[in-house]
Protein backbone atom coordinates (compact mmCIF):
# COMPACT_ATOMS: atom_id res chain seq x y z
CA UNK A 1 0.00 0.00 0.00
CA UNK A 2 1.53 3.35 -0.78
CA UNK A 3 1.79 5.91 2.01
CA UNK A 4 -1.08 8.48 2.18
CA UNK A 5 0.11 11.99 3.05
CA UNK A 6 -3.11 13.00 2.63
CA UNK A 7 -6.90 12.13 2.60
CA UNK A 8 -9.31 10.12 4.39
CA UNK A 9 -8.47 7.23 6.33
CA UNK A 10 -12.09 6.13 6.77
CA UNK A 11 -15.23 8.03 5.80
CA UNK A 12 -14.95 10.39 8.91
CA UNK A 13 -11.19 10.42 9.67
CA UNK A 14 -8.39 11.59 7.78
CA UNK A 15 -4.94 10.71 7.96
CA UNK A 16 -4.06 14.81 8.50
CA UNK A 17 -6.57 14.85 11.77
CA UNK A 18 -4.91 11.01 13.10
CA UNK A 19 -0.60 12.67 12.84
CA UNK A 20 -1.45 15.64 13.86
CA UNK A 21 0.17 17.33 16.60
CA UNK A 22 1.08 20.97 18.54
CA UNK A 23 3.61 19.48 20.39
CA UNK A 24 5.69 18.02 17.39
CA UNK A 25 5.10 21.36 15.24
CA UNK A 26 5.83 23.26 17.85
CA UNK A 27 9.10 20.96 18.54
CA UNK A 28 9.76 20.15 14.89
CA UNK A 29 9.05 16.54 15.19
CA UNK A 30 8.14 14.80 11.72
CA UNK A 31 5.26 12.67 12.62
CA UNK A 32 4.58 11.24 9.41
CA UNK A 33 3.15 7.54 9.64
CA UNK A 34 4.63 5.05 6.79
CA UNK A 35 2.57 2.52 5.58
CA UNK A 36 2.34 -0.07 7.98
CA UNK A 37 1.45 2.43 10.77
CA UNK A 38 -0.85 4.10 8.37
CA UNK A 39 -2.32 0.49 7.57
CA UNK A 40 -2.92 -0.02 11.84
CA UNK A 41 -4.24 3.81 11.44
CA UNK A 42 -6.94 2.92 9.28
CA UNK A 43 -7.90 -0.01 11.50
CA UNK A 44 -8.11 2.42 14.47
CA UNK A 45 -10.42 4.66 12.27
CA UNK A 46 -12.72 1.59 11.45
CA UNK A 47 -13.05 1.21 15.31
CA UNK A 48 -13.29 5.06 15.76
CA UNK A 49 -16.50 4.45 13.13
CA UNK A 50 -18.06 2.23 15.33
CA UNK A 51 -17.33 4.17 18.41
CA UNK A 52 -19.04 7.24 16.23
CA UNK A 53 -22.08 5.01 14.55
CA UNK A 54 -22.73 3.95 18.46
CA UNK A 55 -22.71 7.51 19.98
CA UNK A 56 -25.40 8.51 17.60
CA UNK A 57 -23.40 9.78 14.37
CA UNK A 58 -22.02 12.60 16.28
CA UNK A 59 -18.96 14.23 14.94
CA UNK A 60 -15.40 12.83 17.58
CA UNK A 61 -12.88 15.10 18.02
CA UNK A 62 -9.42 13.45 17.75
CA UNK A 63 -6.93 14.80 20.56
CA UNK A 64 -3.94 12.34 19.83
CA UNK A 65 -3.82 9.91 17.15
CA UNK A 66 -0.51 8.44 15.77
CA UNK A 67 3.03 9.75 18.03
CA UNK A 68 6.40 8.77 16.77
CA UNK A 69 8.88 7.93 18.86
CA UNK A 70 10.26 11.21 19.36
CA UNK A 71 6.89 12.76 19.90
CA UNK A 72 5.86 10.04 22.47
CA UNK A 73 8.88 10.63 24.19
CA UNK A 74 7.84 14.43 24.01
CA UNK A 75 4.55 14.44 25.46
CA UNK A 76 5.99 11.83 27.94
CA UNK A 77 4.10 8.72 26.51
CA UNK A 78 5.05 5.18 27.60
CA UNK A 79 7.40 3.05 25.54
CA UNK A 80 4.72 0.83 24.85
CA UNK A 81 1.96 3.10 24.07
CA UNK A 82 -0.64 2.03 21.25
CA UNK A 83 -0.04 5.38 19.97
CA UNK A 84 3.49 4.58 19.04
CA UNK A 85 2.49 1.94 16.14
CA UNK A 86 -0.90 4.10 14.58
CA UNK A 87 -3.45 1.54 17.09
CA UNK A 88 -5.04 4.61 20.15
CA UNK A 89 -6.78 7.52 19.87
CA UNK A 90 -7.32 10.09 22.47
CA UNK A 91 -10.80 11.64 21.74
CA UNK A 92 -14.14 13.45 23.06
CA UNK A 93 -17.57 13.76 21.40
CA UNK A 94 -19.13 16.91 23.32
CA UNK A 95 -22.35 16.19 21.32
CA UNK A 96 -22.41 12.89 22.74
CA UNK A 97 -21.67 13.78 26.84
CA UNK A 98 -18.98 13.53 28.84
CA UNK A 99 -15.62 11.40 28.13
CA UNK A 100 -17.03 9.35 31.26
CA UNK A 101 -20.54 8.82 29.81
CA UNK A 102 -18.40 7.85 26.04
CA UNK A 103 -16.70 5.20 28.46
CA UNK A 104 -19.50 3.87 30.00
CA UNK A 105 -21.26 3.62 26.46
CA UNK A 106 -18.48 1.82 24.79
CA UNK A 107 -17.73 -0.58 27.43
CA UNK A 108 -21.27 -1.85 27.62
CA UNK A 109 -20.88 -2.37 23.07
CA UNK A 110 -19.59 -4.93 21.62
CA UNK A 111 -16.86 -2.84 19.92
CA UNK A 112 -13.53 -4.78 20.02
CA UNK A 113 -11.07 -2.69 21.94
CA UNK A 114 -7.76 -3.74 23.49
CA UNK A 115 -7.79 -0.25 26.14
CA UNK A 116 -10.52 1.70 27.14
CA UNK A 117 -9.48 4.63 29.31
CA UNK A 118 -11.05 7.28 31.19
CA UNK A 119 -8.41 10.16 31.01
CA UNK A 120 -10.57 12.69 32.71
CA UNK A 121 -11.06 14.94 30.05
CA UNK A 122 -11.01 12.34 26.99
CA UNK A 123 -11.19 9.01 26.04
CA UNK A 124 -8.41 6.59 25.14
CA UNK A 125 -9.34 3.75 23.28
CA UNK A 126 -5.98 1.17 22.21
CA UNK A 127 -6.52 -1.84 19.75
CA UNK A 128 -4.50 -5.49 20.33
CA UNK A 129 -2.30 -5.92 17.23
CA UNK A 130 -3.50 -7.69 14.39
CA UNK A 131 -2.30 -11.11 15.80
CA UNK A 132 -3.92 -10.20 19.72
CA UNK A 133 -6.78 -10.56 21.44
CA UNK A 134 -7.78 -7.71 22.55
CA UNK A 135 -8.45 -7.41 26.26
CA UNK A 136 -11.49 -5.25 26.60
CA UNK A 137 -9.62 -3.80 29.19
CA UNK A 138 -11.44 -1.01 30.74
CA UNK A 139 -9.50 1.47 33.05
CA UNK A 140 -9.48 4.89 34.92
CA UNK A 141 -6.46 6.91 34.84
CA UNK A 142 -5.34 9.09 37.91
CA UNK A 143 -3.18 12.24 37.51
CA UNK A 144 -0.83 13.20 40.42
CA UNK A 145 1.21 16.04 39.73
CA UNK A 146 5.56 15.03 39.49
CA UNK A 147 3.95 11.52 39.88
CA UNK A 148 3.82 8.80 37.31
CA UNK A 149 -0.40 8.13 36.00
CA UNK A 150 -1.70 5.08 37.71
CA UNK A 151 -4.28 3.37 36.91
CA UNK A 152 -7.17 1.36 38.15
CA UNK A 153 -9.77 -1.16 37.03
CA UNK A 154 -13.26 -0.10 35.53
CA UNK A 155 -15.01 3.34 35.99
CA UNK A 156 -16.37 4.95 38.63
CA UNK A 157 -19.68 4.58 39.74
Amino acid sequence: MPINTSGQLTDHFSIAEMTFSPTANEKGIDNSANASIQNNLIRTCQTLEQVRALLGSRSIRINSGYRCDALNRAVGGSTTSAHSFGLAADFVCPGFGSPLAICRKIAASDIMFDQLIWEGSWVHIGLATADAKPRRQVLTAHFSPGKSTTYTPGLPA
